[in-house]
């Protein structure tokens, strides 16, 4: 199988591929998430204060053992646990979250002035209520009162799952205004998990079809977008967290010694 570049823009056949492989794994682990939740945690870890390597974070998103290898070389199923069908699941996997990680890192990283611009982060969401209520009215029925995610509300659900997992990177900063800059962020981001009960304006399928979003969740939306460039900013501004190093005190020479041994520290450790 021939890869696909690095930098080969994702399309909706490579989503829909990334759909199929979650949902082959939720076969194997009921609590693997949709995409929409991963593009969330994605958002998340790509502008996290520190560098979190796949093979720390893949654990906790997907359900996947420690030493799972990333790399496309899974190790053998096990019984309750998720694991990837094969090697090439495993590497194409890899390969699509690779290509999407880079197009949203480039687009955090890029300098934007609205959100129409065409170099902004756009998250890959879904209307679900939208989507159902152009269903017909025999698939609607089947359906019944099965409670539909708001517009986004999934992603923001992943964005706080790496806050909340990974709360020492999130901790917020000594200066105040910095302080107040990401919780301000956050807590836009937070208000778009909340359920969509406004009057709905908009369908984000078709111009003329089923309004399904309000006009109050758009302005959420873009509230919670700025807020993850917000956060991009602050943390590339701040640097990874310096962890104190405390300084032990060095025992006298007629203190015992530190290592339990009974002897004075002159006579033991403190000869080297």
């Amino acid at each position: 199988m021939i890869s696909d570049p690095p930098n080969k823009p994702m399309d909706n056949d490579d989503f829909d591929e990334l759909d199929a492989i979650l949902d082959d794994l939720r076969t194997r682990g009921d609590e693997v998430p949709q995409w929409e939740f991963c593009e969330g945690a994605m958002a998340a870890l790509v502008c996290s204060r520190r560098v979190i390597m796949p093979s720390e974070y893949f654990p906790v998103l997907l359900g996947l053992e420690a030493d799972a290898p990333a790399d496309g070389a899974p190790a053998e199923p096990e019984e309750g646990m998720t694991r990837f069908a094969d090697a090439i699941q495993a590497g194409r996997f890899m390969e699509l979250w690779m290509r999407r990680w880079n197009e949203v890192a480039m687009a955090l990283n890029a300098e934007v002035e609205t959100l129409e611009d065409e170099n902004c982060y756009h998250p890959e969401v879904m209307d679900v209520r939208g989507a159902v209520l152009e269903l017909s009215d025999e698939a609607r029925a089947e359906i019944g009162d099965q409670e539909l995610p708001a517009f986004a509300q999934v992603w923001a659900l992943g964005f706080m799952f790496v806050v909340e997992n990974w709360a020492e990177e999130w901790a917020a900063p000594r200066d105040k205004e910095a302080a107040g800059w990401l919780n301000d962020a956050l807590d836009a981001i937070v208000s778009l998990t909340d359920d969509d009960t406004d009057p709905p304006a908009f369908s984000m399928h078709s111009e003329d079809g089923p309004p399904s979003v309000s006009e109050a969740r758009m302005n959420t939306f873009g509230g919670a977008i700025w807020a993850v460039y917000d956060l991009r900013e602050l943390w590339r501004n701040l640097g990874p967290r310096i962890e104190t190093v405390r300084k032990t005190e060095t025992p006298g020479r007629n203190d015992p010694c530190w290592c339990g041994s009974g002897k004075k520290f002159k006579k033991c450790h403190g000869l080297h």
